[in-house]
């Protein structure tokens, strides 16, 4: 026996069920980042942020914002940010994960009932794991049970606050939350409504303000916005009340104790909001692939579309997932398998993502890849 015998015997469990991880390299054609507008590598980000290093502005930001990180950029990104989204405020935090976590350990209070969609993303758990409101998971979508959750609680003598945390487009299913249904029964209950828009930001809503925007600046709505996804950098921007953000500043130890994003990614941010702004192309473009993409994949597999940039096609088996992703990235495809416990036991994966990368006739080649390999691993 070995200090490290315990390790790898979970190692090996993980194995046996196809369910080991691995670091992979680039390669092939993208059908698996987030980058869908194209903007990780464009040229107006490059330049911003090139002219900013050019102008003094530091690479890493050397302490946190409550110390002497807050740079002038943070700020600038913020101001821009609540005025682009339509709130009072927001605030910029290192990656979506970790604002997700930070939102719901601080704003959820004791005595509060936080319930989570149980498709949120696993930072959403964590957070609502490690905080201090009660925590209730419920069906995906299932309108019905957040109500009779929230009216059973106040019925057995729950005085606080309900939280209802949601995505409004799911990262692993493609399809969207109920938004105008939510909102409604937030105000009915007063309860508030936090909403990651992490895959929806910069693809849907005027200007690419999200699937909510018609939501935002209100009291009761908290979003999150990541920006290292269809925005093409990193960080995530938190948008609320100017009340619960100051909130945040005070009691948020993930925001208080970490390190400060750096100054570029700020500035590379608040490019690329303006780039939402000045090149609405990037998502009539993108739309297009969609739907095109949605034909191609109902024609040639028989499989329905989910109506946005993000198409499951789900195997089951994890073997079989895993082994149908590697057969397309052979063929040039990058495209990954998702397993449990990031999808539901039994639904593994493979998860498409369409971006501004890729053309038409990329489509179309990969989708008849799959429809090939589909039936070659299936014998």
């Amino acid at each position: 026996m070995t200090v490290l015998d315990r390790f790898e015997a979970t190692l090996r469990g993980l194995s046996r069920k196809s369910r080991l991880r691995a670091l992979s390299p680039r390669a092939g054609l993208d059908f698996a980042s987030n980058d869908y507008l194209g903007l990780a590598s464009c040229r107006r980000l490059a330049d911003a942020v090139a002219t900013a290093l050019a102008n003094g502005t530091p690479v890493g930001a050397a302490g946190s914002r409550l110390l002497r990180g807050n740079a002038p950029e943070h700020e600038e990104l913020e101001a821009v940010a609540a005025r682009f989204f339509g709130a009072e405020c927001a605030l910029f935090f290192g990656g979506g994960y970790v604002a997700n976590f930070a939102v719901l350990t601080t704003l959820p209070q004791k005595g509060d009932l936080l319930i989570l969609d149980a498709l949120v993303h696993a930072s959403a758990h964590e957070g609502a794991r490690a905080g201090r409101a009660q925590v209730v998971e419920i069906p995906h979508n299932d309108i019905g049970a957040i109500d009779d959750v929230i009216s059973r609680w106040r019925d057995g003598g729950g005085t606080g606050h309900a939280w209802i945390a949601v995505e409004s487009l799911y990262s692993m299913d493609g399809d969207r939350a109920p938004l105008a249904d939510l909102a409604a029964l937030a105000d009915r209950h007063d309860a508030f409504l936090f909403i990651d828009e992490a895959h929806a930001t910069g693809v849907y809503g005027p200007d690419g303000r999200g699937v909510a925007h018609n939501l935002e600046g209100r009291d009761n709505v908290v979003a999150l916005h990541t920006c290292g996804k269809a925005l093409g950098c990193s960080g995530a921007l938190v948008t609320a009340p100017a009340v619960l953000c100051d909130f945040l500043v005070n009691r948020c130890r993930p925001f208080i104790y970490a390190t400060a994003p750096s100054p570029l990614m700020a500035v590379a941010a608040t490019e690329a909001l303006a780039i939402l702004r000045d090149e609405p192309e990037r998502r009539e473009r993108l739309a297009q692939l969609v739907a095109f993409a949605g034909r191609e994949i109902e024609t040639r597999c028989g499989i329905g579309p989910s109506g946005s940039q993000i198409l499951p096609v789900i195997v089951g088996d994890n073997r079989r997932a895993m082994s149908l992703a590697t057969a397309l990235q052979m063929r040039g495809f990058d495209v990954r398998g998702i397993r449990p416990p990031t999808v539901p036991e039994g639904t593994a994966r493979l998860r498409i993502s369409l971006t501004l990368n890729v053309g038409q006739a990329d489509v179309s080649a990969m989708v008849a890849a799959l429809a090939e390999e589909w039936e070659s691993v299936a014998a």
